[in-house]
Formats: C-alpha cells, structure tokens, sequence
C-alpha cells in the first residue's frame, strides 16, 4: 500500500475533517489503489501550507494535516458519461 500526499483547501480538509466530506475527486495521475492512505495536507487561498503548535513533540508548528484510507474508486472508465477522462471519484475515510 502506497502513502499520497495532497494538498487541500481549508474548506475542503474542514469537511474532510469532520466526516462530511467523505470522497476526493482528483486527476488520476498517481498510481491509486483502494487500500492507500491518503496524508492530506491543510492549504490556505494562497496554497501556502497551514500549521499549528506541536506542543507533544517540542516543535513550533507543524503542517496541519489528516489522514484517510481510499475505499473505492470511480474512474472514467467506470463512468464515461459522469467523470471526465483522467479524473477519479475516492470514496475516503478519515483514519486519522
């Protein structure tokens, strides 16, 4: 199993955060695979990474970040006439 990283928009990762957004929707330009972890990484409008105070492990900030395991996936060639080529729906669960 592979371990992606990706980077989302606050509004996004909020959603993903709290269980209410619980799929991805991205090019398929990474070898996904139902199984993979998902390291989501926390961006603001400007994509400069978000970060927070990690006090348990003695650092200033750390990149806010989440993670989620990829559950199935949709592609184009599933669904010709709702994805567009070269796109994947994920569905995803927040691990953690």
């Amino acid at each position: 199993m592979t371990q992606h990283e990706l980077k989302l928009n606050q509004k996004y990762f909020d959603a993903v955060n709290n269980g209410i957004k619980t799929f991805e929707i991205r090019k398929y330009d990474r070898d996904y695979k139902v199984g993979d972890t998902l390291r989501m990484v926390c961006v603001d409008d400007n994509r400069d990474v978000v970060t927070v105070p990690n006090f348990k492990e003695g650092k200033e900030n750390v990149p806010l970040r989440i993670y989620a395991c990829i559950n199935y996936i949709l592609t184009h060639e599933d669904f010709p006439a709702g994805i567009p080529e070269g796109y994947c729906i994920m569905a995803i669960k927040r691990t953690g």
